[in-house]
């Protein structure tokens, strides 16, 4: 669906933002676990925005029910994961750190759910 494909396109825009912001402007800042935090929620911001994106294209060729719910498990995932690791680095909220597995539980479920019903689909 064009939404999906929208909103992968934008959170890719961001990553590729932040990616940069991290390489240029907080090099200097945080110290190297931070910085390979950061890293790591960048990557999977730009992992799930791509598998949104996909998602978005497959929409066109299988029922919207197939990919909805995937989706909507990648951006609570991206909110989830990707924004306490960046809060973690950044500002030091370690306390987040009991989020970030639930982000990465929606990304899990998401990507096994998608399976779940392409294998449904007579």
């Amino acid at each position: 669906m064009k939404t999906y494909i929208i909103i992968g396109a934008l959170l890719s825009a961001l990553g590729i933002a932040l990616g940069a912001f991290g390489s240029h402007s907080l090099k200097t800042k945080l110290n190297p676990e931070e910085l390979v935090i950061y890293d790591i929620a960048t990557r999977y911001l730009m992992y799930h925005a791509l598998g949104i994106i996909s998602l978005g294209i497959l929409a066109f060729n299988v029922p919207e029910s197939v990919v909805e719910v995937p989706v909507i498990l990648m951006l609570i995932g991206i909110v989830l994961f990707s924004g306490s690791l960046y809060l973690i680095s950044i500002k030091g909220y370690t306390k987040l750190g009991v989020i970030t597995p639930l982000g990465g539980t929606a990304f899990i479920v998401s990507w096994v759910l998608l399976a779940i019903n392409i294998f449904k689909l007579p």
